[in-house]
């Protein structure tokens, strides 16, 4: 018999865009507190278009769940809406696919909101894949003044103020109930009559700010909201999670303007605007050199150690060898070793020294490689011809300086001289002797570089499958500390959610240098994440793509800079056959500029910072039907598993009439 509306308690709604393997781990938990709950509820998943099986994986494993498969991605506001506006629960959660609840969190939730009539939303202590404290867990309104201190630090530098740390509250107590301002999305529980009163919302935000804007429409139309410890979830994308993207700067930032003119004065709204748009250009500069150092840093450091190393050999040959005993003219260590330097360092990076693990071999065939470039270039320079044999120190100098740089950073990391490899990581396994088992064929099947010590049981074991053991959940302190483990991963199948994540705020206070990933329930994918700051990462049985090897990228990259060249070079020409003649223009100069690549995934996912394809390896398929996208998907893969530079050159001549498409 269908439930009546009335009595449907809670309805969870999550929103899921390409993280299938997040998602999964999510509906388990889901699934295990609606059990918990003890009143009737329902489960809703809104697919924004995902094309790594998410939609799939859901109808196949949750027949439960009530699921909206949109044909396109309209944002995180409108697709939470679709679903609340077709949901029956008194109260509506909404989820991210990135969570894992507590099996009595939907319980004592609903109770808390039952005991507060008053309450209109309600957010939890949320915990990140380390199992730390997320300071988004609780929030102030973002006023002129509250983000004038977030946006230029001073509420990092100061986060327990009650002046300047007001964005995330953290001059309150993490484990008392609050009433507070602003809720988190990534969980946040609401009172349907409230919505009902105030309005879902609000669609103008696309992603970030909704969250604001709701919570500050609900305390507006006089409901309190309230941050709630008495149960815990984990989130693994925390705010932070794209702090370093100009592109969340931008969206993040923007949302913040559209909040100020929706609900402050007019006066106010035009100079929090001015101060917003102020620090967007302000964040996005320090994450464009953040992200530029971070890459920068080993090449500029290398191109120090060999400047200097050539000056010394400069002034040794000066003295000891130099036929007529005069100096080099400055513009030796003013031009011409910087140029060696460039071409030392250009044919090392070309030849995959920076690639990791680093390769002493790709190394010295890059300096190698430069050193008889420069030589036979200086020998058609006869101003700049100096003296070949400070060419060859040089570049001996270069390789040497060049290892030694790298091993004694290799050294201070890892603690050990095999640059080539890195230490493998002790994982130790908790959870039954047959979970410990699948997790090891997971592992190996992934091909894991670690070493797997053993397991810890969640309780007694019987006789006879006790080989392996390294002892009782009870004595984990112990374990970790005696057998130096690096990584624990949790058993799904054998371990509550509350027991998981109670042992990660134990154990990471403790022992902060160890890593923590959980295996869901019949899952091939077992999941962490290091910190807030990182997306989350996850074994699974996934085909080593080609494509994204450091090596084949570069190549890929020169390839589509000549490709432009070549292709605006002959425009005249070619130009006619194009369909879309402006938009061939435009993607020559997105492809120069590393926004696009001629050729690569439309129809899979990519990594977040791919640039978009121009042309997918399906489009020269001829075929009697169109493909569908499964195809398209599957041809891509096989393209990505087995990516050679010639396979773009040629996909590019057969297309040339698209080369203008979007």
């Amino acid at each position: 018999m269908p439930v009546p509306a009335s009595a449907v308690k809670l309805s969870v709604v999550i929103v899921n865009y390409n993280v299938c393997y997040f998602l999964e781990q999510t509906l388990l938990s889901v699934r295990r507190a609606v059990e918990k709950l003890g009143a009737p509820a329902e489960v809703w998943v809104v697919d924004n278009n995902s094309v790594d099986g998410s939609v799939a994986m859901v109808r196949e494993r949750f027949p439960e769940v009530r699921l909206i498969a949109n044909r396109d991605n309209p944002g995180f506001s409108k697709a939470n809406n679709q679903a609340i506006r077709e949901s029956r629960g008194e109260h509506v959660l909404l989820l991210n696919p990135d969570t894992v609840v507590e099996e009595d969190t939907f319980r004592l939730c609903c109770a808390f909101m039952d005991a507060h009539p008053d309450c209109g939303g309600l957010g939890v202590k949320m915990l990140d894949g380390q199992g730390k404290f997320l300071p988004e867990s609780k929030r102030g309104l973002p006023t002129p003044w509250v983000a004038f201190y977030k946006v230029f630090g001073l509420a990092a530098l100061f986060p327990k103020s009650r002046t300047f740390g007001r964005y995330h509250l953290g001059f309150l107590d993490n484990d008392q109930t609050h009433e507070i301002e602003v809720l988190s999305g990534a969980f946040m529980l609401m009172r349907r009559a409230a919505l009902n009163q105030v309005g879902l919302l609000d669609e103008d935000y696309f992603m970030y700010g909704e969250d604001i804007d709701l919570s500050y429409r609900l305390t507006q139309g006089g409901w309190k909201n309230y941050y709630f410890p008495g149960t815990r979830i984990i989130h693994y994308k925390g705010e932070s999670t794209k702090r370093t993207s100009v592109n969340y700067v931008f969206v993040f930032y923007r949302a913040m303007v559209i909040f100020a003119r929706k609900h402050f004065a007019p006066q106010r709204a035009g100079w929090f605007a001015l101060l917003i748009n102020g620090a967007i250009w302000f964040r996005a500069g320090v994450a464009v050199v953040r992200r530029f150092w971070d890459q920068a840093w080993p090449v500029l450091l290398d191109a120090l150690i060999i400047f200097a190393g050539m000056y010394f050999l400069k002034h040794y040959w000066e003295v000891n060898h130099k036929f007529v005993r005069t100096a080099y003219p400055p513009q030796y260590m003013l031009v011409a070793v910087p140029a060696y330097i460039a071409i030392w360092l250009g044919s090392a990076w070309l030849s995959g020294a920076y690639d990791d693990p680093p390769k002493t071999a790709r190394l010295v065939r890059g300096v190698a490689v430069g050193t008889i470039l420069i030589s036979a270039v200086s020998n058609f320079l006869d101003a700049w011809r100096f003296s070949k044999a400070l060419i060859v120190l040089g570049g001996g100098w270069a390789i040497v300086a060049m290892v030694a740089r790298r091993l004694l950073t290799h050294f201070l990391r890892y603690r050990d001289l095999n640059l080539s490899e890195r230490r493998q990581k002790n994982i130790a396994i908790v959870g039954s002797p047959a979970e410990s088992r699948r997790v090891r064929a997971l592992l190996e099947q992934a091909a894991v570089q670690a070493r797997i010590i053993g397991y810890v049981s969640p309780g007694p074991v019987p006789a006879g499958e006790a080989d392996d053991q390294l002892g009782e959940v009870r004595q984990l302190d112990e374990i970790l500390r005696i057998y130096a483990i690096d990584e624990l991963i949790f058993c799904g199948k054998d371990l509550s959610a509350n027991r998981i994540i109670s042992l990660m705020v134990d154990e990471q206070e403790r022992f902060p240098h160890v890593a923590f990933k959980i295996l869901p329930e019949d899952s091939q994918y077992i999941i962490g994440s290091s910190s807030k700051d990182s997306p989350g990462d996850y074994y699974a049985l996934d085909i080593e793509l080609n494509l994204y090897k450091p090596q084949q990228r570069r190549n890929k990259r020169i390839l589509d800079v000549l490709l432009s060249l070549g292709l605006l070079a002959a425009a005249p020409l070619l130009i006619w056959p194009i369909d879309r003649k402006a938009g061939f223009f435009g993607n020559a100069l997105n492809v120069l500029l590393g926004r696009r690549t001629w050729v690569g995934l439309r129809h899979t996912t990519t990594p977040e910072r791919a640039p978009r394809a121009v042309l997918s390896p399906a489009d020269h398929v001829a075929a009697n039907t169109p493909l569908t996208e499964a195809t398209r998907r599957r041809l891509e893969v096989l393209y990505a598993k087995d990516y050679e530079p010639a396979t773009d050159f040629a996909l590019v001549l057969r297309n040339l009439r698209r080369l203008g498409q979007e």
